[in-house]
């Protein structure tokens, strides 16, 4: 149905050469006859804290993570109510505008805004954040630089968006929700496969790192219940005889930022997303050399540790080790990833809450951990990734295919919004049901790589 879609039979000029034509019957008309903000603040702070996410919309803050918000006070934070419309002054030329279906407060630097007319929140939710309408919006932000510029209502208001009839955008909508649904299905298929495959991958993973590779060979009891019986020329030794930790910081913050990925490691940001971080400066930051070993404390619970190729700056939270010894790095990381150790990990964390909970390098350190000679290490690591090497290019294969449909649907909705193509045949003859039936627990969106990619503005 999709492959069938068609252009109008008519368009007209627009008279604006970054809007070029239009649908005959579309009209042109001024943001401001759309939309009217509202500024209704909160006076005692009492409310649910909403976030402004790029892929998921507003959303309790609460949603995106175990971390208190930094504001000391939400009095003054703006009202939302659910059929509102929120745009991120300083994020509107990439399209940072949203809605939610829960009431509650946001940045007071954020712009709330009525929809008028009868128009579609979906539709026009799609249609700002379309190429052609954010660069208008980077033209009209205004500042002091390229990162502090603000899209002002009265600039906003006079920029000019090109509409269908609201009976048409009901169409276009139910259009969207029903292509959306099928393309997410055909996401989260892929993204079953590839749980299925990295779990055939920890299997071997696992089993290489806590018994090697012999199965004829002797075992021991190590003498600890939890790690049980272990091949007997292997050594039972506290971490910190493997890892030292380093605090080496950066004084100038010039060098590399990276990011602490879960299937990656450790790679620059700048792979991660176009966005600069949020850090005003990296002076203080962490300094990491390849063939170290990062961990993220918060995280360690769930094997977060990573190595990377590129000398650069981590967080100056996370913990940085040397490798004593001569110990192959890929061996340590894959074993300080193992499920036995990271439940040593979880109890040894300590904090305010779950949330909150780090593993400082005193309680980190005397934690014992399986460890066969050197030599060894290096066939298991070898062996590893004889083992998993299809198994990560079929994952890699399926990761493509992802993010192929999703720049397949960033296109559709971009097309259909701006009337490049009519959908109205197509929407009548969709079958009743057209939403996605993805659970809340079990959206695409949050399978993906960690760090969490996706922006969070409060």
């Amino acid at each position: 149905m999709i492959a069938d879609l068609k252009q109008y039979p008519e368009y007209r000029d627009s008279g604006l050469p970054w809007l070029g034509k239009v649908p005959e019957h579309w009209v042109v008309v001024r943001i401001k006859t759309v939309l009217r903000e509202s500024d209704s603040r909160s006076i005692d702070g009492t409310g649910i804290l909403l976030s402004l996410t790029r892929n998921r919309g507003l959303i309790p803050h609460r949603e995106m993570t175990d971390k208190q918000h930094s504001a000391k006070t939400l009095i003054g934070y703006k009202c939302y109510k659910s059929g509102q419309i929120v745009m991120n002054r300083m994020q509107a030329w990439s399209g940072m505008f949203g809605s939610g279906a829960v009431c509650g407060l946001v940045s007071p630097d954020y712009a709330v805004f009525d929809i008028l007319g009868g128009q579609f929140e979906k539709f026009i939710l799609e249609r700002l954040k379309t190429q052609d309408i954010v660069g208008q919006f980077a033209l009209e932000s205004k500042g002091i630089g390229s990162g502090f510029n603000r899209l002002y209502t009265d600039r906003f208001g006079t920029i000019p968006i090109s509409l269908p009839p609201p009976d048409e955008q009901a169409a276009i909508e139910r259009f969207l929700n029903w292509s959306n649904g099928q393309l997410e299905k055909a996401i989260r298929a892929k993204r079953k496969v590839i749980t299925l495959l990295n779990e055939q991958k920890q299997v071997i993973i696992h089993r290489a790192v806590t018994h090697g590779l012999d199965p004829s060979v002797s075992l021991k009891h190590s003498g600890i219940p939890w790690l049980g019986d272990i091949p007997e020329h292997w050594d039972v030794r506290p971490i910190k005889t493997l890892l030292r930790e380093t605090d080496r910081r950066s004084s100038d913050g010039a060098d590399t930022l990276l990011s602490l990925t879960r299937n990656r490691g450790l790679i620059p940001h700048s792979e991660m997303t176009d966005k600069m971080h949020s850090a005003n400066t990296l002076v203080g930051y962490k300094q990491y050399k390849p063939g170290q070993i990062v961990m993220n404390r918060m995280q360690a619970w769930s094997g977060m540790f990573g190595s990377g190729a590129v000398f650069g700056l981590v967080s100056p939270d996370y913990a940085v080790f040397d490798i004593l010894g001569g110990h192959e790095v890929k061996f340590v990381l894959a074993r300080l990833k193992a499920k036995d150790l990271v439940g040593q990990f979880a109890i040894a964390s300590k904090g305010i809450g779950s949330g909150f909970n780090r593993l400082y390098t005193h309680r980190f350190g005397p934690i014992r951990i399986t460890i066969p000679p050197i030599n060894e290490q290096y066939s298991i690591v070898a062996y590893i990734d004889r083992e998993t090497n299809g198994l990560n290019s079929a994952i890699s294969r399926f990761e493509r295919e992802i993010e192929l449909l999703r720049e397949y649907r960033t296109r559709l909705v971009a097309d259909v919004v701006t009337g490049k193509l009519d959908v109205r045949e197509a929407t009548a003859k969709l079958p009743d049901e057209t939403m996605s039936d993805l659970s809340d627990n079990d959206s695409v969106e949050a399978l993906e790589d960690e760090p969490f990619e996706e922006e969070v503005l409060v």
